[in-house]
């Protein structure tokens, strides 16, 4: 049993880990401004072993009070992708790496931190080559830039892993329809049909019950996985747009999909992902981007609004 302080927890990733960190016995801590009304940890209330403090995690008040006694911190809260940052960049900022440096002042040396990072840092990659962990980092948004900046300072801190999360996928209890699966699958159920550019733009992908996954096995084997980097993905998912929507009209046969040239994707992403170096610890994912695709399927039966995205 540990304790474990989670900023951001009531988020599209913490609300699906705070459940299973109290599942399996530890004491939880979440900071987090419910910026978007979510009551995403509503079912996790009655847990005694829960505490939430609704406020920002950047904060250093709040965080100096809440990070003292714990085994780990898990820094989630941030301003999420390109637009969201682009929009309010000085909140970006404090909150994707400021409060990021105010954690590493507080912390003791013994504190366990486990960051997710991003792995558009890859920026354009190089065609037909793989990008792993010692591949140069070339983040092209105020996004990319800030998440790597912080991934430096943690390591450099050490007692860290930071994970290289692919774009994530899947319903949570607090759900995002802007991620890339996530908008596809809308699109599909909800349009019929999407117009796509830079179609062959490939991109790795990650069910987010598999992003939970990884921050237990990071747990588990922290001691011989620390102060390193390591890509979250899906290695069968290093998939284009077009091969995504393939993917997609499978489930959703009437759905079309076109390729233009209207539009740029900012971050520049394209690249190919290897997943070997956490796989050799011994994780393996547990969820396939068929199986995701057939659950937001069904999720979207339920959920069909679009106000379940990163822009409040």
């Amino acid at each position: 049993m540990s304790k474990i302080l989670v900023t951001g927890g009531a988020g599209y990733i913490g609300s699906m880990l705070v459940p299973e960190l109290l599942r399996r016995g530890h004491i939880v801590t979440v900071i987090d401004n419910f910026m978007y009304g979510q009551t995403s940890l509503a079912d996790c209330a009655y847990d005694e072993k829960l505490t939430v403090v609704r406020g920002d995690a950047r904060s250093e008040d709040l965080v100096a009070k809440y990070i003292a006694d714990k085994d780990y911190i898990i820094p989630l809260a941030c301003i999420v992708g390109m637009p969201a940052c682009n929009r309010d960049p000085v909140a970006a900022t404090t909150t994707n790496l400021d409060a990021i440096r105010m954690i590493l002042e507080f912390r003791k040396p013994e504190q366990r931190i486990i960051f997710p990072n991003t792995n558009s840092g890859y920026g354009v990659g190089s065609k037909a080559v793989f990008c792993d962990e010692n591949s140069f980092l070339n983040p092209i948004s105020l996004y990319g830039r800030l998440k790597v900046e912080a991934e430096k300072a943690i390591l450099e801190s050490g007692n860290a892993i930071t994970l290289r999360l692919a774009t994530v996928f899947g319903m949570s209890h607090r759900m995002r329809l802007d991620l890339l699966v996530n908008d596809f699958v809308h699109r599909a159920m909800k349009d019929g049909s999407i117009v796509l550019f830079e179609s062959h733009f490939k991109r790795n992908f990650i069910h987010i019950r598999d992003v939970v996954r990884g921050f237990i096995h990071c747990m588990e084997n922290f001691d011989r996985m620390k102060n390193q980097a390591y890509n979250l993905g899906l290695s069968d998912a290093n998939l284009s747009k077009v091969e995504l929507c393939e993917e997609i009209k499978k489930f959703v046969p009437n759905f079309v999909y076109l390729e233009a040239e209207i539009g740029e994707d900012p971050d520049k992403r394209n690249y190919i992902v290897s997943n070997a170096k956490i796989e050799a610890t011994g994780f393996k994912p547990a969820h396939s981007l068929q199986s995701g695709i057939k659950e937001l399927v069904k999720g979207y039966q339920i959920i069909r609004h679009t106000e379940h995205t990163n822009f409040a």
